[in-house]
Formats: structure tokens, sequence, C-alpha cells
């Protein structure tokens, strides 16, 4: 059921850091694709060298999902330069990541940094156009980039479409206290507010990602079941989302308690 698993979702200043953190992707991005019963999905194995120390039931599959140009740029102090958002993007691209989220169509009222979320896209068709790196096989990974975009209800999804959007992606929280501080509704009504929006992108066949927050670990709770995670992970499927993101959001979980984590959701 789970297609596609996250760690820990970066806040850190990527804008501040790119010029480092896109080299490391030219190796990872030498993939190799396996069979996969969602031909839509492209998942990716990475050769290890610590073959000998892995788990054996942990199985050797990578997907890539840079999400620096909006989760760590979304929360940046000063608002970063349209240009050198695309510039980012478009790095990150020629390096060979396979799925950059690119912005979100949010209020710019409360997430002023993504206030120029069309602009962003713009300049991605532009590049689309452009660079052969970032429309096909060109790129080190051998595979065409696809850029998605977060979108919390129907007028974020409208405008993703306009927007040339490849996939977008909705969210919810696994606690249910982090649900209500941070957008003030129960999980339960957080899944209502998104039906609308993935019945709308199954109709135009338009992927839909579904995140599921705190995982391992909440601020205002503490320790989350895994039977949260599994019930959550489960109402985004049946709402149609292709692949469903774990993250441990603020990066509490330990090696052993995520792979327990991810076994008893997977079995749910």
């Amino acid at each position: 059921m789970i297609r596609g698993l996250r760690g820990c979702a970066s806040q850190a200043a990527t804008y501040r850091r790119f010029r480092h953190t896109v080299k490391p992707f030219q190796s990872l991005a030498l993939y190799c694709e396996y069979h996969n019963p969602f031909p839509s999905t492209r998942c990716y194995c990475t050769d290890s060298s610590n073959k000998g120390n892995a788990d054996p039931d942990m199985k050797r599959k990578v997907k890539i999902v840079e999400v620096g140009p909006r989760d760590g740029l979304q929360n940046e102090k000063n608002f970063v330069p349209t240009e050198s958002k695309i510039r980012l993007i478009r790095l990150l691209a020629e390096a060979g990541c396979p799925t950059i989220e690119a912005a979100a169509f949010v209020s710019p009222k409360w997430v002023p940094a993504m206030a120029d979320a069309a602009d962003v896209m713009e300049g991605i068709s532009k590049l689309r156009q452009t660079l052969p790196q970032a429309t096909n096989t060109s790129n080190v990974s051998g595979f065409r980039t696809e850029f998605s975009v977060l979108v919390p209800n129907m007028k974020g999804f409208n405008a993703a479409v306009e927007a040339g959007a490849d996939e977008v992606a909705i969210f919810g929280s696994a606690s249910e206290a982090f649900s209500m501080k941070n957008i003030n509704c129960t999980i339960d009504e957080s899944i209502e507010r998104f039906r609308s929006v993935t019945e709308a992108a199954t109709e135009q066949g338009i992927p839909v990602r579904g995140y599921v927050s705190m995982v391992l670990g909440c601020p205002y709770q503490g320790k989350v079941p895994t039977s949260d995670v599994a019930r959550l992970s489960e109402k985004l499927v049946e709402l149609g989302c292709r692949e469903i993101s774990l993250g441990d959001t603020i990066g509490v979980g330990t090696p052993d308690q995520t792979f327990r984590m991810l076994k008893d959701v997977e079995v749910s």
C-alpha cells in the first residue's frame, strides 16, 4: 500500500546551501529502475556500500523527492527572489532529481514565501522548453524530471493545473494535536477537505501524493501510535493518492523505530 516513503522534512535554509547540496545528487541519481506495479510511479535502487550490515528485510529501493524549493524555503524569514528559486530548481533538475516539489499554491497571507508560486511554475515551463536536462532523458538519472506542487484546497488545485504541475501533493498529520494546531481541524475533517481535490485530480488524470506528518513523534502530544499513522495512510489511499509519504517531521525517530513503524503500516 505504501508506495513512497519520506524521511525528515527539511526545514533548513536550502537556499543558502544549495550550491553544496546539488553535487551529491549526481551520484545518487545513478539509479536502476525496478519492476513497479505502479507504472506511473518511478522508484529507484542504489548500490549500497553497507550491504553486509543491512537488515535483510529492508528493501534497498529509494525514490528521491526533492522538496527544498518548497519545504526548505517556505519558512525563510527573508523572501527568496523568484529568479533564485528557479535557478535552484534548474540545478536540481540538471543534477538528476527525478521529482522536485517546486512550490505551494497556498494563501500568501499565511505563507508569504510561496506568494510567487505561479511565477516559479512559469519559469519551470520555460525550463522545459530550453533545457533538455529538465524535460527528458538527458539528465543524470536518465528520466524526465517531474515537478509537483503542494495544494491545500480546490483553489490551489486549480491554480496548480493552470500552472502545468505534473503532480499535486496534499497533507495530513498522524497527530490529532498537531492537526488542530497546524490547520485548525481534526484529522477526519482534513481528509474531507481534500476529497474534492483528489476527485478532481482523478478526473483530470493528475497524480496525487499524500503526506503524513508526525509519524514518529509530535511536539504537542509526544508519541504517535503507529495505528494512527496506518489509519491516515489508509484514508489517503482511499482518496486516490498514488503514493504515501511518511515524514518524521521533527526528527525524533531512530532507525529501529522507523523500521518498526514501516512494518506496522505495511501490515495494516
